[in-house]
């Protein structure tokens, strides 16, 4: 059992302090969640800021924004950032039917 597991087994939920496009994609979020018992994911700005600077999981997707005049930077953000919760949600899913919400 390893750490992660230990906490739930006294009854914590372990969240994981971080999210990133990468993460989803290659399936490491699901492996958490399934293999060590990842029960959330936090995420805020700042979070993200590091995920998109950090990485080059982002460029195509700011490179196609950055041909539409009619997005500012906030709005290219938001879009990155709702879709990669929407995924992260959808890997939680498990969870959340096994707690019951």
């Amino acid at each position: 059992m390893n750490p992660l597991q230990q906490l739930e087994a006294c009854g914590q939920s372990p969240w994981l302090d971080s999210l990133s496009r990468r993460l989803i994609v290659d399936g490491g979020l699901k492996r958490l969640i399934e293999q060590d018992g990842v029960k959330g994911v936090t995420s805020n700005p700042s979070i993200f800021r590091k995920a998109i600077v950090e990485s080059n999981d982002y460029t195509l997707s700011l490179a196609r924004f950055q041909g539409l005049a009619d997005h500012d930077v906030g709005a290219i953000y938001e879009h990155l950032v709702i879709a990669d919760i929407r995924s992260a949600a959808d890997a939680l899913l498990g969870v959340y039917e096994k707690t019951k919400g």
